[in-house]
């Protein structure tokens, strides 16, 4: 363990031949400290006081570990089991809680930091749920399910209950909140995806190089686009809104889509993108090339390499943790 004089706004990222939680200076760049985490750390997540991070051990579906790092003492703490919900992997931190994919469980879970219990949790019946995105009011749930080819988007909203085949109601049964499926096909090996910044869209992309855009008020297909470029991984809505990042693992190009005319407007040798994450602050993108060793750093409003980050071997899942009071 290293730790240093720690800015406000701090830059979290694994590595995953080193098996660490890298915090780095988003100014300066510079690596201020890091901390021991589990067998196979894939993604990472602040609470929002910025003082705890989660990262997510799936091992392929066979691991049921979420480490938890104290981040004002830059100390690993216990890790937390998420057995029966195996292979945890993506994650997001909403309404006070830790909700996670559990992909060698066809799942998604609810984490409670406070009591330290899994308290909930929802079956996909989809192959491989990887990544998650929650909306702010926590009533829509959107993962991707990698080997099923498609997205689930769970909706927590008023049921009526059915009738019985005995077609009398049984006294007291009146409607109530509920979780309820939709099922969209995207294409085998869809991973990672974005939910536009006003919550309309989600975009996602496969392997094959074809992108689906996704109506969240319908929960539909929309759109499909073909990029012509093989190995298409993970990507990100600007934060504006106006475009869209995609990067390819196979070919090292980021591709930038114009939201309104879904058009192709760039592409940018990036290096092996294999993780994305947006500095609103810094107006730049930040893409994890994990087989490359490095983390490129895109100028958004140049739309050109600024320059690269090294935080350790094969760097993956990042995110910025913001420190309160």
């Amino acid at each position: 363990m290293i730790v240093a004089q720690q800015p406000q706004r701090t830059l979290l990222a694994v590595s995953k031949v080193d098996h660490a939680l890298v915090v780095v200076d988003p100014v300066t760049l510079k690596v201020i400290g890091r901390a021991p985490v589990g067998p196979d750390p894939h993604e990472v997540i602040a609470s929002p006081d910025g003082r705890t991070a989660y990262v997510s051990n799936p091992g392929y579906g066979a691991f049921h570990e979420l480490d938890r790092i104290d981040l004002v003492k830059m100390k690993s703490l216990a890790p937390f089991d998420t057995t029966p919900l195996m292979g945890p992997h993506g994650m997001a931190f909403v309404a006070g809680k830790v909700w996670f994919t559990a992909q060698g469980s066809k799942s998604i879970g609810r984490y409670d930091p406070a009591t330290e219990k899994i308290e909930w949790a929802m079956g996909t019946g989809q192959n491989t749920t990887h990544m998650i995105y929650v909306s702010p009011d926590a009533k829509l749930v959107a993962t991707t399910n990698v080997d099923s080819g498609t997205v689930s988007l769970f909706e927590y909203t008023m049921v009526e209950p059915a009738m019985p085949p005995t077609g009398v109601m049984p006294a007291g049964l009146k409607p109530h909140m509920d979780w309820m499926q939709t099922i969209v096909t995207v294409g085998k090996g869809a991973e990672g995806f974005d939910v536009s910044p006003d919550g309309r869209e989600l975009w996602t992309a496969t392997p094959a190089g074809m992108i689906s855009i996704i109506d969240l008020q319908a929960k539909k297909l929309v759109t499909t686009i073909d990029a012509e470029v093989l190995g298409l991984h993970r990507m990100k809505f600007t934060p504006d809104g106006k475009r869209v990042l995609i990067v390819s693992v196979r070919t090292g190009e980021a591709l930038v889509y114009d939201v309104a005319t879904r058009k192709q407007i760039k592409r940018i040798y990036v290096g092996h993108g294999a993780s994305m994450l947006m500095d609103d602050v810094g107006n730049r993108a930040l893409i994890a090339c994990t087989p490359d060793n490095d983390i490129a750093i895109v100028d958004l409003k140049t739309l050109t390499v600024s320059g690269r980050l090294n935080i350790g071997g094969r760097p993956d899942g990042m995110a910025f943790a913001v420190r309160k009071p």
